[in-house]
Parts: C-alpha cells; sequence; structure tokens
C-alpha cells in the first residue's frame, strides 16, 4: 500500500493520480475531511492530521510505501519548531507501521544544515531516519513554476511582475507534474540502491524572474515586466499578505541564500533529473485554464 501524506496537496494530488493511473494501490491522507472530494473516487482516504501522533499511526498502519513531507505553513509562530514535530511523528510511524520504503519531498539546497531558511526543513527531513532500518529516497525540486502564480493578478493588472530576486538571475525551475512524475517512478519502482538516494529535479534550462514575465506576455498578450521588490520592503511585504513574524524571516533567508548561490544543486552523488516541460509551455497552459 502506498500511503500519501499532503495528498491534496499540488504535489500530493498529482502523486496520487500517477500512482493510480499505473495500477497501484493507494491511500490519501488529508487534515480536511471536506476536501477528499478533491481526491479520485479510487483511492482510499483517511483524515489525519500531522502533529496527531495516534490517527497517523492508525492511517499508516498498513503502509509500505509512505510519501512524507514538510508542509510550510506561512502562519507558524516557529517554523522550524513545528517542522521537528511533525518529522518526529514520522520517525514514530516508521517504528510502529509495516513502512519498508521512505519517499520524501525535499528541496534544492537541502545539502546545507544551516543559514538556509525554510530548506532547513528539507535538511532535516533527510537526516531523520538514517538510524532505521527503511529505504529512504528524497527528490529535491528546484523552484516551481507555479511558484509565480499568485502574481498573476498584478500581472494581468499592473503589468508587473514583482520579484524578491534580482530579475536577471538565471535559477533552477521546474513544472510540478514534472516532479510528480519523478515521484511516481521511485514509489512504485523496486530498487537495490543504497538505502538512501538523493534525486535532484529541474526543468529543461535555468529561467529568470525575466523569463517568467516574458512568458506571462506572450500568453496574455500584455506587456509585462519583472521588478525586484527592495529588500527593505520584503518584511512588511510578507508580514501584511498573512505571514508570522519567524516565517517570513524563514523566507527572506531562503531568499537571500538562493541569491548568494548556496541554496543550489549539489549535483556531487545524487542522481539528476531534467523534466520535459518548459516555463513557456507551464505560464501557456496555465493561462488558458478557464477561470473558476
Amino acid at each position: 500500500m502506498h500511503i500519501i501524506l499532503g495528498a491534496t496537496g499540488q504535489i500530493g494530488s498529482a502523486l496520487v493520480s500517477g500512482l493510480l493511473e499505473n495500477g497501484q494501490t493507494v491511500k490519501a491522507i488529508i487534515r480536511d475531511e471536506q476536501k477528499a472530494h478533491s481526491v479520485p473516487a479510487i483511492a482510499a482516504v483517511e483524515v489525519a492530521d500531522l502533529l496527531h501522533l495516534p490517527s497517523l499511526i492508525h492511517a499508516c498502519s498498513d503502509a509500505t510505501t509512505l510519501f512524507v513531507l514538510t508542509p510550510e505553513d506561512p502562519k507558524a509562530i516557529d517554523v522550524l519548531a513545528t517542522t521537528r514535530s511533525i518529522i518526529e511523528n514520522y520517525r514514530k510511524v516508521v517504528v510502529a507501521t509495516p513502512v519498508k520504503k521512505i519517499v520524501g519531498l525535499s528541496s534544492i539546497g537541502a545539502q546545507h544544515e544551516k543559514g538556509t531558511g525554510n530548506l532547513r526543513a528539507s535538511y532535516l527531513l533527510e537526516h531523520a531516519f538514517e538510524d532505521l532500518a527503511v529505504q529512504q529516497i528524497f527528490i529535491r525540486p528546484a523552484y516551481y513554476f507555479s511558484n509565480w502564480l499568485p502574481y498573476l493578478g498584478s500581472v494581468k493588472e499592473q503589468g508587473i511582475l514583482p520579484t524578491f530576486f534580482p530579475v536577471d538571475q538565471q535559477l533552477p525551475m521546474v513544472a510540478p507534474n514534472d516532479v510528480a512524475a519523478v515521484l511516481t517512478d521511485v514509489m512504485i519502482k523496486d530498487s537495490d540502491e543504497a538505502s538512501k538516494r538523493v534525486y535532484e529535479v529541474e526543468g529543461p534550462t535555468w529561467y529568470s524572474a525575466a523569463d517568467v514575465a516574458l512568458a506571462f506576455s506572450q500568453s496574455l498578450d500584455i506587456d509585462v515586466r519583472a521588478e525586484q521588490v527592495p529588500r527593505a520592503q520584503w518584511e512588511e511585504m510578507l508580514q501584511s499578505s498573512g505571514f508570522s513574524a519567524d516565517a517570513a524571516t524563514q523566507l527572506i533567508e531562503m531568499t537571500e541564500a538562493v541569491i548568494d548561490g548556496r541554496a543550489l544543486p549539489e549535483g556531487i552523488g545524487n542522481v539528476s533529473f531534467r523534466g520535459q516541460t518548459t516555463l513557456q509551455r507551464y505560464i501557456a497552459e496555465i493561462v488558458a485554464q478557464p477561470m473558476t
């Protein structure tokens, strides 16, 4: 049985669909019962909170393969404390259930223990199970194309794509569907590889915020330009959009690590995978979707 935590998120939901399309037995674990309708009907569904150990153990009691992640909560008072509590529950689940393989959603830059803000959650996840007798595979995606979509309103109304990154800085980015495809493959595949394996997943090439603005411009047939938000405005901008003080601090530290070149693909000793979905194709398909 493949158990998928975070099954209603963009990666988790695509992973559930990918596994079902390959004839796999899947159980989707969701936190909010009202979102059960978003899970394909042929998947088993169970409600459990990642911070509530008894419900989590019960939900995973028939697991052989477990998909784990460190969900980001912009309202968390202490982001890493919450992450550590969730990871400790994961460890207890592995000990208490028949899980044989863990597949974890990590992130590019997870090789660094300190100084990378939110990415430290991925470091903690990758090192959480080293003393347990369970196969471990971690997928480190690059920056998701979908991270630019919250700015679509500003793009349409003002022709401006705000960004914390220098507008011409090239960064590894990837389509979420390509990440889900890699996850589907490693969830299904039996392997006699080393007990721990890391996959770094990028798109076909690196892109800049200026490239994203151009993709929006071409798809919407309007003029769009990328504008870097001054560093002095980052904290106020994040907190006004609902981030807690600590969540804002963590995101800012991560952004600075990316800009400084400290949070890039590690390469050495890892499996590199390049998805086929281009930024231009992804943006065009999103823009073409009917408004809901």
